[in-house]
C-alpha cells in the first residue's frame, strides 16, 4: 500500500537539501526549532496587535542563538558563512518578515556599518552587546522625502568645535524606538558621513509609526534629530559618500534574497496542507487539476529562487558576489515569493485572509519587502544598466 511522503519530503522532492553541508543543515534546523518554539505560536497575535511581547527578551534569545551579526567575525559574532546566514534568514522569515527584519537590521545594517566602517573603540563599545542582543541598533538612511535617492538626504551634520551637531529626520526605521544606538547618515561639508548615535543623546527621539498594515510584528519608527550634539569620535573615520550606506544595504539585500523564500515556503506549505484537507465536490482540493497546476507553479518558482539564493551565497563565501547580482536575487525572489503567497491565498479561499493561517500575513509583509532595501524599479534599472552599460536612473 503506497503512502504519501511527508510534507518536508514533498517540498524537497527536487533534492535541494543536497546542496548544503551537514553543518549548514544543522544551523538551519537550530533556527527552525527556535522559531517553532518561541515565535510561531505567538506571531499571528503579535501581528494582529501590532506589538511583540518582550521584544528585548526575544532579541537576547536571538543573540544566544548566535544569529545577530552571525556572518561577521570577532566582537562576539559567530563568524558563520554567507550561506549559513542565508538559511537562518529563510527560517526567520518563514515565521515572519518582521522577525527577520529585526535580525537583518541589527546584523546586516547597524552592526555591519560599525564593523566595516567604525573605529576600534566604536566596535568595542557596541558590537559585543549587539551580538548578544543586550543592545539593539537601527539604521537611519531613508528620509520622509528621500527613499530611492539617498544622495539628496537633508539630514545634516555640522562641526562645532570638536563636536558634531546633527539635525534632520529619518523615516521607516526598523528597531528605531527600541534601539540603544542608531547608525545615522548625514550630509556634511565633506560629503555623506556615518555616525554612531547613542539614542539617549539629548535631542534624539524615535516616535513609533503606527497604523501599518504590513510588518506589524516589527518596530517601525521615525528618527528625529534636533541639535543632537556628538563628540568627534562618534563619526566613522574614513568612509565618505554613498559607499558607506550602500555597502550596508547590499548586506541586507542579500539576506532578503533568502528570507523572502521563507515566507514563500510557509505559504506553500499552508496551501499544500489545506488542499489535502479541504474537500469540495466530494474530493480534496488537491485532487483538482487547476489546484495542482497552481501548486506546481508555486513550487517551481520556489525551487528556482532557492537555487539562485544558493548560487549567490556560494559567491558571497568566495568573495566574488557583486552588488548587481544581489539586485538580481532580490528582484526575482521577492517578486516570486509575493506571487506564491497570492496564489496560496486563492487556494485557501476565504480562509486565506484569516490570521488562523500564515498566508495573508506573509502576503502583507512582502508588500513592504518588495520596496524596502531598493524598490522593484531600482533593482530593475541596476540589472538593466549591467546588461546595457547605460544608466537609466534619471
Amino acid at each position: 500500500m503506497s503512502t504519501i511522503p511527508s510534507l518536508h519530503d514533498r517540498l524537497d522532492f527536487a533534492g535541494l537539501d543536497d546542496l548544503f553541508s551537514e553543518d549548514e543543515l544543522a544551523i538551519r534546523q537550530s533556527v527552525r526549532t527556535m522559531c517553532e518554539k518561541r515565535i510561531d505560536p505567538f506571531v499571528a497575535d503579535w501581528f494582529e496587535r501590532g506589538e511583540i511581547d518582550d521584544i528585548r527578551g526575544l532579541a537576547r534569545e536571538l543573540g544566544e542563538l548566535g544569529v545577530l551579526g552571525m556572518h561577521l567575525t570577532g566582537y562576539g559574532c559567530a563568524g558563520m558563512s554567507g550561506v549559513e546566514y542565508g538559511l537562518a534568514c529563510l527560517e526567520l522569515e518563514a515565521s515572519d518578515s518582521g522577525i527577520r527584519s529585526l535580525v537583518s537590521v541589527q546584523g546586516s545594517l547597524a552592526m555591519f556599518a560599525i564593523w566595516r566602517w567604525g573605529t576600534e573603540e566604536q566596535k568595542q563599545q557596541w558590537l559585543p552587546g549587539m551580538a548578544a542582543g543586550t543592545l539593539i541598533g537601527c539604521f537611519g538612511l531613508t528620509e520622509p522625502d528621500h527613499g530611492s535617492d539617498p544622495g539628496s538626504m537633508r539630514t545634516t551634520a555640522k562641526r562645532d568645535g570638536d563636536d558634531w551637531v546633527l539635525n534632520g529626520a529619518k523615516m521607516w526605521i526598523t528597531n528605531g524606538s527600541i534601539a540603544d544606538v542608531a547608525v545615522v547618515w548625514a550630509q556634511t561639508d565633506e560629503g555623506i558621513r556615518g555616525f554612531a548615535v547613542p539614542t539617549d543623546t539629548p535631542g534624539f527621539s524615535a516616535p513609533l509609526i503606527k497604523h501599518k498594515m504590513s510588518l506589524r510584528a516589527s518596530v517601525t519608527s521615525e528618527l528625529v534629530l534636533d541639535n543632537v550634539r556628538l563628540p568627534a569620535d562618534a563619526v566613522f573615520p574614513e568612509v565618505r559618500g554613498l559607499k558607506g550606506p550602500l555597502s550596508c544595504l547590499n548586506e541586507a539585500r542579500y539576506g532578503i534574497v533568502w528570507g523572502s523564500l521563507g515566507a514563500a515556503r510557509s505559504a506553500l506549505e499552508a496551501a499544500i496542507t489545506y488542499a489535502g484537507e479541504r474537500e469540495q465536490f466530494g474530493k480534496p482540493l488537491g485532487g483538482f487539476q487547476l489546484t495542482q497546476a497552481k501548486l506546481a507553479e508555486m513550487y517551481l518558482e520556489y525551487s528556482k529562487g532557492l537555487l539562485l539564493a544558493h548560487h549567490l551565497g556560494r559567491r558571497k563565501d568566495a568573495h566574488t558576489l557583486r552588488p548587481e547580482q544581489v539586485s538580481l536575487g532580490k528582484l526575482n525572489n521577492v517578486r516570486a515569493a509575493l506571487d506564491i503567497c497570492r496564489t496560496a491565498r486563492t487556494i485557501l479561499g476565504a480562509n486565506g485572509i484569516s490570521l488562523e493561517f500564515p498566508v495573508i500575513r506573509h502576503m502583507n509583509n512582502l508588500e513592504s519587502v518588495l520596496t524596502y532595501e531598493g524598490t522593484v524599479e531600482m533593482h530593475t534599472l541596476v540589472v538593466g544598466q549591467t546588461l546595457t552599460g547605460l544608466p537609466a536612473f534619471r
